[in-house]
């Protein structure tokens, strides 16, 4: 779900199971790290009210840290938000898998972790509100048996990468067309592309939509969106 910064409620909709789901992880979490801690430590009753009296403490901690936390909210409020500003409130963010497609974008910014399609799909969230053309795409890699979403920004002619999150130069410049952004990408790699997706996601019902397909094999002359690639770009934004 998507919170607001004013009283915390949902200000667009549910998320759906993959929030339910984050949730339910939460908990599970919490619930397991009592139970080992209680577990590990065989003392008298006055220990164990200690124990208890510790955990309390970190999750209220824990609790605050979530209050204070960045929100998709303020990002959409940010009178001055461009591509690479995005990219700036990432540069300490972790990188970790989740057992989910997309993260709730909400628990990716408290948790200050996440994988590439979490920061892409974010990201075109975002800059689509403030009048950016943004595109999903995700290329597979052979021999990596992993795929990488990034999202371009067409002003731009440049492409997020949260692998680059960190880095001064955090757009990654490079030709409209998905053949050319999947060969960008590959490189980044080190790695040789197979197919490559435009796609779009949905946070209110955590549907992922298959767009365009462009198969390395075939001929570039064949690509779904040659013809939208030819057409000329608008003026770059700074």
């Amino acid at each position: 779900m998507i919170r607001s910064r004013a009283n915390g409620a949902v200000s667009s909709g549910a998320a759906g199971a993959g929030a339910r789901s984050a949730a339910s992880q939460s908990s599970f979490r919490a619930v397991s790290t009592t139970d080992s801690l209680q577990g590990s430590i065989a003392a008298p009753g006055i220990c164990r009210n200690g124990l208890r009296v510790c955990v309390l403490v970190v999750a209220a901690a824990v609790a605050v840290a979530r209050l204070d936390a960045l929100l998709v909210s303020d990002l959409l409020t940010d009178p001055k938000m461009s591509p690479k500003r995005f990219a700036s409130y990432f540069r300490d963010f972790k990188f970790e898998m989740h057992p989910f497609d997309v993260q709730d974008p909400d628990e990716f910014l408290s948790r200050q972790s996440g994988d590439c399609i979490d920061y892409a799909v974010l990201a075109d969230y975002v800059l689509k509100r403030k009048g950016y053309g943004t595109r999903l795409i995700r290329v597979e890699m052979v021999g990596k048996n992993m795929g990488h979403a990034v999202c371009y920004v067409t002003q731009s002619r440049a492409y997020l990468d949260y692998n680059n999150r960190d880095y001064f130069i955090s757009l990654e410049s490079c030709g409209p067309s998905i053949r050319e952004i999947a060969a960008k990408v590959a490189d980044s790699f080190d790695a040789n592309w197979t197919f490559a997706q435009e796609f779009s996601f949905d946070y209110h019902t955590y549907v992922r939509h298959a767009l365009l397909t462009v198969v390395k094999t075939d001929p570039p002359s064949a690509d779904p969106d040659l013809a939208s690639s030819q057409t000329p770009s608008t003026t770059p934004k700074p």
